[in-house]
């Protein structure tokens, strides 16, 4: 996807809680959205279609909007 805001490393952030979460399975599945801390950082893992990001968090791997994303600096040794 060459004109998303994002790359695969990018360190991201949520900008805020969403309403649930979809999973970056082959058969994505809904989750609560309590899984992801606000303060936690990802790794973008996966560009998709229509904007959607992959990205990995401590508890699984997510698909997000790339718009409900903001630039993070990941830390040494947080994953």
């Amino acid at each position: 996807m060459p004109d998303s805001p994002w790359s695969i490393g990018d360190a991201v952030a949520l900008i805020a809680r969403p309403r649930y979460l979809k999973s970056a399975d082959p058969m994505p599945m809904l989750r609560p959205p309590d899984l992801v801390d606000p303060s936690e950082l990802g790794e973008v893992v996966g560009l998709k279609a229509l904007d959607q990001v992959a990205v990995k968090f401590r508890r699984g791997t997510f698909l997000f909007d790339a718009a409900d994303l903001e630039a993070a600096e990941l830390q040494a040794g947080s994953n």
